[in-house]
């Protein structure tokens, strides 16, 4: 597995480093709130359960899970919800947390559903973003990097459904997703 990465982009330790910050944060900013975490499945759930542990908060969590990409490295533009939350949102403060913004096709569909059912406040916290390749406009309240346009895997991101366990974010040699 580790023979098919070209570079590794962010170690273990400068994940960790900036979402012990991300986390300071937000706990500051919702102080005397209670928080819903929104996790993005299934990309987003290594990068949510590290955060959640440094927001010193009351808080929820739920899942969506949205698909654009199928088994390929490019969005397809179309939006599938595969699975909604578990719990109404209306009146409590909503944080979407998404592990990389790309075209922002799938987060601007998950913003628009969810701030259609009423919550008492809507943000949006990635991990990476890759603004050079943005589709939609999106507004971004909590973000740890950009990073270029190249296929990134690790930290809970996968290709076709692997590389989700490693410990960093690295990009992969072109010849295993050509």
């Amino acid at each position: 597995m580790h023979n098919d990465v070209k570079e590794v982009l962010f170690s273990a330790e400068e994940l960790e480093k900036r979402v012990r910050e991300l986390g300071k944060q937000i706990t500051a900013e919702y102080q005397g709130k209670e928080l819903l975490v929104i996790g993005v499945l299934k990309g987003a759930n290594v990068f949510l359960a590290d955060l959640i542990r440094h927001i010193e908060l009351p808080l929820e969590i739920d899942f969506i899970a949205a698909a654009s990409y199928g088994s390929s490295t490019e969005s397809s533009g179309v939006v599938r919800l595969l699975k909604d939350l578990d719990y109404p949102i209306e009146n409590r403060h909503v944080l979407l947390v998404e592990d990389l913004i790309d075209t922002g096709l799938t987060l601007h569909y998950l913003a628009e559903n969810l701030k259609a059912r009423q919550p008492a406040s809507f943000q949006i916290c990635t991990l990476l973003d890759k603004p050079e390749r943005r589709k939609v406009s999106m507004e971004v309240d909590y973000k740890g990097f950009d990073i270029p346009d190249e296929f990134i895997v690790g930290y809970g991101i996968d290709f076709n459904q692997k590389y989700r366990n490693l410990s960093y974010i690295a990009t992969l040699k072109p010849e295993v997703y050509a």
